[in-house]
This record gives structure tokens, sequence and C-alpha cells, in this order.
């Protein structure tokens, strides 16, 4: 059960508050950072060097405060900021990932070197008057020791952008570890059937969890495409990661080389993502943030709410599991690239 403190009442209210006047023409009056824009003439810049930071949700799973941390990560750049680490709310995971490393910390900012915090609106990305507002509202404070928070949950789409970054602080963290279940000399196939927290979407009418949902059949099916794109004197494993009953995945009995992780440690099931040869994702960011760090391919669903890279390792399904030829043809010259059948 998850502890109630001072601070996470604070931040349910304020949630509510920006939920409620978020489409209201009093949302900006909010932010005393307006105001400041509205009276206050830019002073220009005096060397003084300037951050921006966004804090992972606390009452989210891993996959959405990656998301929330490479926003912060991400429009730190954009703005011409430097960047403020906020750590994750579980100190393991802080230091799993290593995103933190060599970053300059907020509290460090604030409680040594004299910074104040100054909350930015939330703004949509791609909204072009919205995006110079955020600007204007940084440059009137020109000159300040300053450190902007991201209002919570300030969406970012295409979180690949510094994808290159974090995959580089992930190994680095991760380095001389490796995942438990790849010891045999092989492809090694991870799957992420997303179940749990959308298990009774089904039934439920919800929405929001439907849209999440994927039979297993489409699973079985990007797996037939994978499978027959192996060299056929490759050896491989399948690595089914999700939850449930074992006999829920009954159709993957088809392959003979598959084992079941049902109910794995998170920590255990994210390393095996990111370390797999060959990732198959869920629509879900807990799989979708594994496979920004992976080195291995990535056969991922088109139809998800980030963007994806166009770059020869990953490859987009539509929503019965299939591949177009192109992809199809081209997942076999990378399989055979990086697999090569000893001569």
């Amino acid at each position: 059960m998850r502890k109630v403190t001072i601070k996470s009442i604070k931040r349910r209210v304020r949630g509510r508050v920006v939920a409620l006047l978020r489409e209201s023409c009093l949302y900006y009056t909010i932010y005393p950072a307006w105001w400041r824009m509205i009276f206050t003439k830019p002073k220009g810049k005096t060397g003084v060097v300037q951050y921006l930071a966004a804090r992972p949700n606390a009452g989210a799973g891993i996959g959405h405060q990656i998301a929330n941390w490479i926003a912060g990560y991400w429009f730190s750049r954009v703005f011409d900021l430097g960047f403020a680490h906020i750590p994750f709310s579980n100190p393991k995971w802080e230091g799993f990932l290593g995103f933190g490393n060599n970053e300059n910390r907020l509290q460090d900012l604030i409680e040594k070197k004299g910074y104040r915090l100054v909350r930015l609106p939330l703004f949509a990305e791609f909204d072009a008057g919205q995006v110079e507002l955020i600007r204007k509202l940084i440059q009137s404070h020109e000159g300040e020791k300053v450190v902007f928070l991201c209002e919570q949950d300030q969406f970012y789409r295409d979180q690949f952008g510094v994808m290159n970054e974090i995959r580089q602080k992930f190994h680095a963290a991760q380095s001389g570890k490796t995942p438990k279940f790849y010891t045999e000399k092989a492809i090694h196939i991870a799957l992420h059937v997303r179940r749990g927290d959308i298990a009774v979407s089904q039934n439920s009418g919800n929405a929001n969890l439907q849209m999440r949902w994927q039979n297993v059949d489409y699973f079985d099916q990007v797996l037939r495409q994978l499978i027959d794109a192996i060299p056929a004197s490759q050896p491989y494993q399948i690595h089914v990661f999700s939850q449930g009953a074992r006999s829920e995945f009954a159709l993957f009995d088809r392959f003979p080389e598959v084992k079941f992780h049902l109910e794995s440690d998170e920590f255990e099931t994210f390393q095996h993502f990111a370390g797999a040869d060959v990732l198959v994702t869920s629509k879900s960011s807990f799989s979708y943030k594994p496979a920004l760090l992976s080195r291995g391919l990535k056969i991922c669903p088109r139809n998800f709410w980030h963007g994806y890279p166009a770059e020869e390792d990953w490859f987009l399904v539509n929503d019965s599991g299939e591949l177009e030829k192109d992809d199809l043809d081209r997942l076999n010259r990378e399989l055979s690239r990086r697999f090569p059948v000893a001569g």
C-alpha cells in the first residue's frame, strides 16, 4: 500500500485543479510564471545556466515514470536549458536504470546552489503557439537561477528522441549483469503479453483499458512470421512474459522452444526485455521502454501512443499481428546479418 504524505495529498489536489482548468481560459492564470511573463520585461542572457526537470509520477508504473523523465530530458533540449534530474520514487529503479548518473539533481540545485523552482503549464508539443508561450515564460526569467519544472505528466510522443543517451546510461548501469534465463546459445525471443492491470478490460466497458488489450492470436501471428524468418539451422528460444494462468497461453505450445515466465519479478522482466535478441512488445510502456534501451530487434504494434524510430532494427505490425512484405524481407535480412549460419 502506497504511503500517504502531505506531499502526495498536495500533488493529488493540484492534479485535480489542473485537470479541471486545463481546457479553461483561466488555466494559465494559476501559474505565477504566466503573470511574470505579462508584467516583466526579459533581462537578456547573463550566462546563468537554467535547468528543466520533469517529475516521474510516483503513483504510476515504471513505464509511465520513465516517460515522464524522458519528457524532461527532451524538452530541456527543446528550450535550450540544462537538465535537472529528479530521482525515481523507488531507489531500486533509480540504481537499476542509471538515468541520473552524471546529471545535476534538482534537489542539489535548490538546496546547495541557490536555484528556485518555477512550474510550467502543460502544453501540446505540436502546437506552435503553446510551445512559443512556454518559451516566453522561460525568457521572462532570463538571468535568474531557476529550475523550470514541467507540470505532472507533460506528454512527449516520440520518446526515441533521446534513445541513444538513455541506452548508454542503462547499459553502463547494467555492466556485468546478464539476464539469467538467456544461458543457452540461441536466439532469445522475449514476448510481452500484457495482462495484469488490463485483464478485466474485456468485460469492463472501459475504453482506456480495452485499447491496450491484445489477444493471444495476435502474438501467435507475430511469432509464426518471426520463426519462419529465422534460418532453419539456428536454435532459438521463446520466453513469454505475462501474468495469469498457464492455460491462457496454450496456443503457444505449438512452438517447441517456448518457456513461460508468469508473475516474474518486474526488474528481472525488464532486464530480459532490454537484453533479448528479439523483443516483441505489447501496447504497454513497460515493454516499449526496454525496447528503447535494447540493442536487439524490436517487433511492435503499429497502433500505439508513442512513436518509433525509422531504423533497421524496428519492425511494426498491424492489429492482426501481420508484417508487410517489405518488412518481412527486411526482418530476414537483419536476422541473417546478426545470426549468420556457420559455413
